[in-house]
């Protein structure tokens, strides 16, 4: 249900299709024949996009007049098959605002070539988008770390090393991916809203599998306080399509170098529960991003 306004509201058109692949364009006119850019609100462009990593997909239930479409109908995207992933894109506003989520991503370890991976991506630089957010679950590697803590990346290391960037030039710079004045103000949103939250180095692994004892040193010694199986292909693209980019990782286990890891902890159902418990953190980040 929306609320009244006394102004009009506006008619959202998408950028140039130059800006995305032209299937990707296509799809963002069939997210806009289903409803995007058509509500009560003055404000119908989405400002922002959201990717929920696993156990944060019901967030969408938040959004003020919430609407979803399964993202394997737009034509563009592949189809999500990792638990806790819906595999949803769903709009909606927050505090008058629209944002737009997609619930859930593919992995490089499902088989899926890179391009594939930055699908999501393309779609929303395709809506208009020019801030997003990247959500993950990830492993705690650093000292200190707890279950449910988020940490927004300062940085990350990239060990898939894939070509994330298809249309590029081969050699690339190194550009700063994360907007350091957007994160420094998303980790005191999430704290002023009771959440432990932390900057932080996420470290990119192919997976399925979680890490070795000896990877978890290793990556203890590079100075990695997370590590994961996402977010680092949404990143590069989205700042090479020059977005705002803010990155932020749930702790759902720690990596305990020294010990053989609890199976339990790793479970794909405990590690959605564990990451259910940072919603709150996230929303407030979300909310601080639509400023």
């Amino acid at each position: 249900m929306t609320a009244d306004h006394d102004q009009p509201p506006e008619r959202f058109q998408p950028g140039p299709a130059t800006a995305a692949p032209p299937a990707a364009a296509e799809a963002a006119g069939r997210l806009l024949a289903a409803g995007l850019g058509r509500s009560g609100f003055p404000e119908a462009r989405p400002r922002l996009g959201v990717i929920l990593g696993t156990g944060l997909g019901g967030l969408i239930e938040r959004l003020e007049g919430e609407q979803s479409v399964p993202g394997n109908q737009l034509g563009w995207l592949p189809r999500a098959t990792a638990l806790g992933h819906a595999g949803r894109v769903a709009w909606g506003h927050c505090d008058g605002r629209c944002v737009v989520m997609l619930q859930g991503r593919v992995h490089r370890y499902e088989g899926h070539p890179a391009e594939l991976l930055t699908r999501g991506v393309e779609l929303l630089a395709a809506v208009g988008v020019d801030r997003l957010l990247v959500t993950n679950a990830a492993g705690g590697i650093a000292n200190g770390l707890t279950v449910g803590e988020i940490v927004v990346l300062e940085d990350h290391v990239d060990l898939v090393r894939g070509r994330w960037l298809a249309a590029a030039p081969t050699r690339q710079g190194s550009p700063t991916c994360y907007d350091e004045a957007l994160s420094r103000a998303a980790v005191i949103a999430a704290g002023r809203a009771g959440a432990s939250c932390r900057r932080g180095i996420y470290a990119y692994m192919l997976g399925p599998s979680y890490e070795t004892r000896a990877e978890y040193r290793m990556l203890r010694r590079f100075g990695v306080d997370v590590v994961g199986m996402s977010t680092v292909p949404e990143v590069v693209l989205a700042r090479h399509r020059g977005m705002q980019v803010v990155a932020a990782s749930v702790v759902t286990n720690i990596a305990r170098p020294d010990r053989a890891m609890d199976d339990a902890a790793t479970d794909g159902e405990e590690v959605c529960r564990a990451a259910a418990t940072a919603a709150d953190g996230i929303w407030a980040i979300i909310r601080q991003l639509l400023r």
